[in-house]
C-alpha cells in the first residue's frame, strides 16, 4: 500500500528509467505521451525534417537536374553528338570526301540511306562527319568567350573604377558590330580552311556578352556579408575574388555560356553557308546546306538531313541551357 500523503505513482521516484512514465489508466497523461511519441517518429522519418543536412547551391541544382526530363533528354543527345564527333567511324564507315559523279543527286539506296549530293558524295557520311566541325567550333568558341569574358568582366566588376568604365564602353562598341556583317568583313580576307579563324571571330564578338553578365554577378556577390567579413578579417583582394566572390558569381555565366554554345554552332553554319566560314575540304553542315540550297526542288534530301542535324544540335544545347538556368535560379522553382 502506498504511504499516507504520497501518491500511488511518483514520476520522480528514484530507479525509474523515465522521467515520465505511463499510468496505464488511459488518462490525459497517457494521451500526451502517445502524441509526443508519434511526433518524434514523424520528425525522425520525415526527410525534410530538421535532421536533414542542408544542400549547397550546386548539390541542390544537381538534385533538380536529375529529375528534369528536359535535362536528361538533351544531355543524352549531346553525349551522342560528342561521341560521333570524336569517333564518326562508329556509325559511318565511308569516306566523306569520296564522290562518284555517276550517282549525282540520287535518292536513298541500300547502304546509303540519305542518298547522294550533287558531286555524288554520300549525304549520310557527310552529315555524320559534319558534326565534328560544328561541335569543335561551338565548344572552343564558348570556352574562349567564357574564359575571356569572365576574366575581364569579373575583374572590372570587383575593382570598379576606370577599368570598369573602360570595359563597359569597349563592350558597347563590340555590341554595335553586326555579327554577320562583321563575319563577312573579317573572314573574307582569311584563306585558312581550318576552324580556328571562325573560332577566333566568334570569341572576338562573343566575349562582351559574357563579360557583362560576369560583371553584374560579381558586383552583386561582393556586397554579401561573407565577403565583407572576409575583408574585415584581412583577406586580400585576390583571395576574396577567387575564394569567395567567383564561386558564388559563376552560375549565371554557366547558364549564358551553355545557351550561347548552340547559338555559336548556328552562327558557324550561317557563315559557312555564306562562303566565309569553314571551307572545303572541311566537312560542315553549313557547306552542305549551301550546296543543296540551289537544288532543293530536284533533290530535297540534300538539304533535309544536314539542316535537320543542325537544328537538332542547336535545340539540344538550348534545352540544356534552359534546364541549367531553371536549376541554378531559385526564383524559377
Amino acid at each position: 500500500m502506498p504511504e499516507r500523503g504520497r501518491p500511488a505513482y511518483d514520476p520522480l521516484e528514484p530507479g525509474e528509467g523515465e522521467a515520465i512514465a505511463p499510468t496505464g489508466q488511459g488518462g490525459p497523461m497517457d494521451l500526451a505521451l502517445d502524441e509526443a511519441e508519434s511526433l518524434e517518429k514523424t520528425l525522425g522519418d520525415d526527410p525534410t525534417g530538421p535532421a536533414e543536412k542542408a544542400r549547397s547551391l550546386w548539390s541542390d541544382a544537381w538534385h533538380q537536374l536529375r529529375r528534369n526530363p528536359v535535362f536528361i533528354v538533351s544531355s543524352l543527345l549531346i553525349l551522342f553528338l560528342v561521341v560521333i564527333a570524336i569517333w564518326p567511324q562508329l556509325i559511318a564507315s565511308g569516306d566523306p570526301l569520296h564522290c562518284d559523279l555517276s550517282k549525282s543527286q540520287q535518292g536513298s539506296s541500300p547502304g546509303h540511306p540519305f542518298g547522294y549530293d550533287t558531286q555524288g558524295c554520300d549525304v549520310y557520311t557527310r552529315t555524320v562527319y559534319g558534326a565534328r566541325a560544328s561541335i569543335t567550333v561551338g565548344v572552343c568558341a564558348t570556352l574562349g568567350a567564357a574564359l575571356l569574358g569572365s576574366a575581364l568582366g569579373g575583374t572590372a566588376g570587383f575593382f570598379g573604377g576606370w577599368g570598369d568604365a573602360t570595359l563597359s564602353r569597349t563592350a558597347d562598341i563590340f555590341f554595335g558590330i553586326p555579327v554577320v556583317l562583321g563575319g563577312l568583313v573579317f573572314l573574307s580576307v582569311v584563306t585558312s580552311t581550318t576552324v580556328w579563324p571562325v573560332v577566333g571571330f566568334i570569341v572576338l564578338l562573343g566575349w562582351p556578352q559574357i563579360a557583362r553578365i560576369a560583371r553584374g554577378s560579381v558586383i552583386t556577390a561582393k556586397q554579401n556579408d561573407y565577403v565583407q567579413a572576409a575583408r574585415a578579417l584581412g583577406a586580400g583582394n585576390t583571395r576574396m575574388l577567387l575564394r569567395h566572390v567567383a564561386p558564388n558569381a559563376v552560375a549565371p555565366v554557366i547558364v549564358v555560356a551553355t545557351i550561347a554554345l548552340g547559338t555559336y554552332i548556328a552562327l558557324e553554319a550561317t557563315l559557312s553557308f555564306l562562303g566565309v566560314g569553314l571551307r572545303p575540304p572541311t566537312v560542315s553542315w553549313g557547306i552542305d546546306i549551301s550546296n543543296a540550297a540551289s537544288q532543293i526542288r530536284n533533290a530535297p534530301h540534300m538539304l533535309l538531313y544536314p539542316a535537320g542535324a543542325l537544328s537538332v544540335t542547336v535545340l539540344a544545347f538550348i534545352m540544356l541551357g534552359d534546364a541549367v538556368r531553371d536549376a541554378l535560379d531559385p526564383k524559377l522553382r
